[in-house]
């Protein structure tokens, strides 16, 4: 029993720091209320508003009980495992399971390398339309290319042509040489979960008996988009609009940096590649500090007015469409005043009915195409323009 003044420091010093630890997460829970939440963790458009204030709460209440869990429970026990044994036998012992979960972890970032894309939104094996490396962008649609795909219970057909533009057919290719309103933007623009006819670029064209070009890919920020914008426009020599997309509930996708991006002052950065467990994590738990959201605003609007800007030394009119579905939050709110009504960017906020979108998917569904659609002309119709 020579030791047992040793067994004893070990117990409390254990105790101790279970304790504290249980405090930092109570305390933490305690003090992560919706205003902490709102200025690092941003809207998710895949989930509603009410799921994601939700979420938050339940990570606030496993916060609390996990806390008051290691304090009643963990505390006390690992105190008395501590208590009978020797401190060497215990410090070995937790040393080995330390080895172990570093062991477990490589072995896990080993895996991953096989399976986690670099960028969520870069490719999905076997989706249509089937999308492309790019050294610029980071992904394109494949040119030239015909599929399908079920979203839903729908039968969904997919065409490009040879620049890689959603098109009817194969047998109708954009014409660079007609005039033309080209749309930039995602998966939204470029119509996930539509036949061509349903699109909003098609429908926008069939309203102006125009040429309708979609050059969104799947995926794009809003770098991406007008990266995809200044390689694209100058082919088409009568351009008559420019229609871009910015959605609040997007904003995140323009913060990521594992994909070729726009950093600070429009300098085209390569993709960031990080070891695939950090990658996983940053994925999982989306925390983004006030300057980085800051940033990313600054970024956001620097890229939307040059799109503007470059729409119109091509003789376009700039237009930026935000589909809203359901009531705005305080953030969207917020990202909207400062990213479009700040700069006085010419937008059209469409207003949409919270149901409209795909069978178990949160895209526009038809109706809401439509009404994004009609939108868009009623505006270029009106020939409403930035100042």
């Amino acid at each position: 029993m020579r030791d047992a003044p040793a067994r004893n420091r070990l117990s409390a010093a254990l105790q101790a720091g279970v304790a504290a630890i249980s405090i930092l997460l109570v305390g933490a829970a305690l003090l992560a209320d919706q205003s902490w939440w709102d200025r690092h963790f941003l809207p998710v458009f895949f989930f509603s508003h009410d799921k994601y204030v939700l979420g938050e709460s339940l990570v606030r209440i496993a916060g609390m009980v996990a806390g008051a869990g290691l304090f009643l429970f963990v505390r006390p026990a690992l105190g008395r495992i501590a208590g009978r044994m020797r401190p060497r036998t215990f410090l070995a012992a937790t040393l080995r399971i330390i080895l172990a979960i570093a062991l477990a972890l490589a072995v896990a970032e080993l895996a991953l390398g096989h399976r986690f894309a670099h960028a969520a939104a870069e490719t999905q094996p076997g989706e249509e339309p089937v999308r492309q490396p790019d050294r610029r962008l980071g992904w394109v649609f494949t040119p030239s290319h015909d599929g399908t795909a079920v979203v839903g219970d729908r039968k969904i057909s997919y065409s490009t042509d040879a620049h890689g533009y959603r098109v009817p057919s194969h047998d109708h290719p954009v014409d660079p040489a007609l005039p033309s309103i080209l749309f930039t933007g995602e998966s939204i623009i470029a119509g996930y979960g539509l036949n061509w006819d349903e699109t909003i670029p098609a429908q926008v064209g069939a309203a102006l008996k125009m040429q309708s070009a979609s050059i969104a890919v799947f995926g794009y920020a809003n770098d991406q988009a007008y990266l995809r914008l200044v390689s694209e426009l100058p082919r088409f020599r009568r351009p008559v609009a420019v229609v871009s997309l910015f959605i609040p509930s997007l904003f995140a996708r323009n913060l990521g940096d594992d994909r070729p991006h726009l950093a600070a002052g429009m300098r085209w950065m390569p993709a960031v590649h990080r070891a695939r467990l950090s990658a996983l994590a940053r994925f999982v738990v989306p925390y983004h500090s006030e300057a980085e959201i800051a940033q990313g605003i600054a970024s956001t609007r620097a890229e939307l007015l040059a799109s503007a800007s470059l729409a119109r030394q091509h003789g376009a009119m700039p237009l930026v469409v935000d589909p809203q579905f359901g009531p705005e939050s305080l953030v969207e709110q917020m990202l909207r005043r400062r990213i479009l009504d700040e700069p006085k960017i010419a937008y059209v906020q469409v207003k949409l009915d919270p149901s409209w979108h795909l069978k178990g998917d949160l895209h526009p569904d038809p109706r809401a195409a439509h009404a994004i659609a009609m939108a868009i002309v009623a505006r270029l119709q009106a020939g409403v323009t930035q100042q």
